[in-house]
């Protein structure tokens, strides 16, 4: 499916303010100004725009844990600076600054997040059955690492899926690492989209550092999902330039990642591919992207602000007994 020239614009300054706000989280985790930690995006920012920058506002959907799903969520339009309250204590956080860096946007069709991995393969079965019986053209955009397919959920989910023709895409973004263990020693072919053809499925492989395949793919899954055709699988292969997470050693197996083959990986960065065919198309000026980068800017500022200068978070036991559900 080809992109207007709109659309291009669209997801390059979604790509660029997921720039921003990835450097912005990184800053503030060595700053210790965030509650828990943070699994950097660097290099792996064009899946998340791609998938989520075209998705209508009732459309469930559950990121990556990639960047806390920050690009996802504000590609598809939430409000960011109530997950940044969240992820600094205070009580003006989407969840009352008491979950750390889970989330939950229910009115924006978002709604959990779990340390659990591919914890978000059973709900999107029941999302998408939700979906296909109120049969008003949503769909569920259900973003996972490659690490996540080694659960048997995932694969229920797909078979179910594929059985009752739910408008589900699982868009698998992969950046051949699970923490530090190489995607060769986890899955048995090369593609992890192979496991869809068992269940009959179709099936894409995607530059998952080019934002425009990706967004082509995913709006031509939605079109699918959306008319009733069922569910697709996309894998965006991507990179992972830093480390799993923040603290964490940044090793191969047993062995610390070379600086060359980060250096290496850069030259692919998302926004440098996106930036030089914007520039060639003339799709941008160096002003106009100048400019988005201002705008960028004064957007993560104010997302700073509105955190720093809420109260933190101090709920009452009869506040946080309230939302427990089970003993």
């Amino acid at each position: 499916m080809s992109l207007s020239k709109e659309q291009m614009r669209t997801l390059y300054r979604n790509l660029v303010r997921a720039e921003h706000m990835n450097t912005m989280m990184y800053q503030r985790m060595l700053q210790g100004k965030l509650i828990g930690f943070y699994h950097p995006s660097d290099g792996a920012i064009a899946p998340g725009v791609g998938a989520c920058s075209f998705l209508n506002k009732d459309d469930n959907l559950s990121p990556h844990h990639r960047g806390h799903g920050i690009t996802h969520m504000l590609s598809k339009g939430i409000d960011i600076k109530y997950y940044l309250a969240e992820h600094t204590g205070k009580d003006t956080g989407c969840c009352g600054g008491r979950s750390a860096f889970h989330f939950s946007f229910p009115k924006d069709k978002v709604y959990m997040m779990s340390g659990f991995i591919g914890y978000n393969f059973a709900p999107s079965v029941g999302w998408g059955w939700a979906a296909k019986r109120r049969n008003q053209g949503q769909v569920v955009m259900n973003c996972s690492g490659d690490g996540s397919y080694g659960q048997g959920r995932a694969h229920e989910a797909m078979l179910m899926a594929m059985n009752w023709q739910l408008p589900i895409i699982f868009f698998c973004e992969n950046n051949g690492m699970a923490i530090h263990s190489e995607i060769s020693e986890m899955h048995p072919t090369e593609d992890v989209s192979s496991l869809a053809q068992g269940y009959g499925m179709p099936a894409m492989v995607i530059d998952g550092q080019d934002v425009f395949a990706c967004a082509e793919a995913a709006l031509a899954a939605i079109e699918r999902g959306r008319t009733g055709k069922g569910p697709t699988f996309i894998e965006a292969k991507t990179l992972r330039i830093k480390e799993h997470d923040m603290g964490t050693p940044d090793l191969k197996g047993w062995e610390a990642r070379s600086e060359e083959e980060r250096e290496e990986m850069k030259q692919r960065d998302p926004l440098v591919l996106a930036t030089a065919r914007v520039l060639a198309e003339g799709l941008l000026s160096q002003a106009d992207i100048d400019q988005l980068h201002d705008e960028a800017s004064t957007e993560v500022q104010a997302v700073e602000d509105f955190a720093d200068n809420s109260e933190i978070s101090r709920p009452s036991e009869e506040q946080l007994l309230a939302d427990v559900f089970a003993p």
